[in-house]
């Protein structure tokens, strides 16, 4: 019935790299979003549904908001992870242990807006060897009154992440869920593959080509025992083409063997990828050109 189940949706928000698309793998207990070290790995809000008995959680992982806008890439980034502050039930904000920013506070600002209950996980207490400091950090959170609940979390060890999800389960709507029980995303393996082979150049190349690169799928084929993938990696110079490719194309090689390795995974299949790059100078300035990417 209805009014026997609860289910909305629930946006991590946050500046970049303060772990966003990490928690969002371990609250799902999976991987699904990408992740590196490198800020603004992630690009687009992704969709990830947690069904436990009569709840259903459905998080947003979000582009870091951050306050450095010149490129087109970076305008579209902030607008996709403002936007969905819009139409969610439940806001975690995401801050990191012992640090503020002044990113911090802009994304604040846009939580304020928001106008909708918002919990602050302060993520990464693993790395914090006396936990007692964190408690100025929580009081200083509490004072802004913006948040209904604060939660010190450590993503990769699991710490916090029952307590989070059940600050979010008593401040979801009661309503009929929205996905089946054993859904997990409403994104196709096709993008998820795009965005894995992205994910191993951030990982690879993410010092001589911080965010330079983008991914297409050219081709997804689906057989009985195969998937054939082919897809086009772009860069914007020929210099950053060569870096990609690297000695006899042993980067380009590496890339994708690691890639194929989780494309297997996700879809419990043998993969053949095949990979090409070419240069599209400028890419990331067009946003004519960002909207093949799925950038609206």
């Amino acid at each position: 019935m209805t009014d026997a189940t609860t289910c909305g949706y629930v946006a991590l928000v946050g500046r970049p790299n303060v772990g966003k698309s990490t928690l969002l793998n371990h609250l799902l207990g999976r991987k699904l979003a990408i992740t590196s070290r490198r800020p603004q790995t992630t690009r687009h809000n992704l969709l990830g549904v947690d069904t436990n008995g009569a709840s259903q959680a459905i998080w947003i992982d979000t582009p870091g908001i951050h306050q450095s806008q010149g490129r087109a890439l970076n305008r579209l980034m902030v607008k996709n992870a403002t936007s969905a502050l819009a139409d969610v039930d439940v806001i975690v904000m995401l801050v990191e242990a012992l640090r503020w920013t002044d990113e911090d506070a802009f994304v604040l600002a846009r939580v304020r807006a928001a106008k909708v209950p918002a919990i602050a996980a302060i993520s990464k207490i693993d790395l914090v060897a006396d936990r007692t400091q964190l408690l100025p950090q929580m009081r200083e959170l509490g004072e802004t009154g913006a948040f209904a609940a604060i939660v010190p979390i450590a993503a990769l060890r699991g710490v916090g992440l029952a307590e989070l999800k059940a600050e979010v389960a008593q401040r979801l709507p009661r309503a009929p869920h929205f996905f089946p029980a054993d859904q997990v995303t409403d994104r196709s393996e096709r993008f998820i593959a795009a965005e894995i082979v992205r994910e191993k150049l951030m990982r690879q190349l993410g010092d001589e080509l911080p965010h330079r690169s983008a991914v297409l799928i050219d081709r997804f084929v689906v057989g009985k025992r195969l998937v054939e993938i082919d897809a086009t990696i772009y860069v914007e110079r020929a210099g950053q083409k060569a870096i990609v490719i690297g000695k006899h194309g042993a980067r380009l090689k590496s890339i994708g063997q690691d890639a194929r390795a989780d494309i297997e995974k996700l879809v419990d299949k043998q993969v053949m990828l095949r990979l090409w790059v070419k240069v599209k100078a400028d890419w990331s300035r067009n946003e004519a050109w960002l909207k093949q990417l799925g950038f609206e």
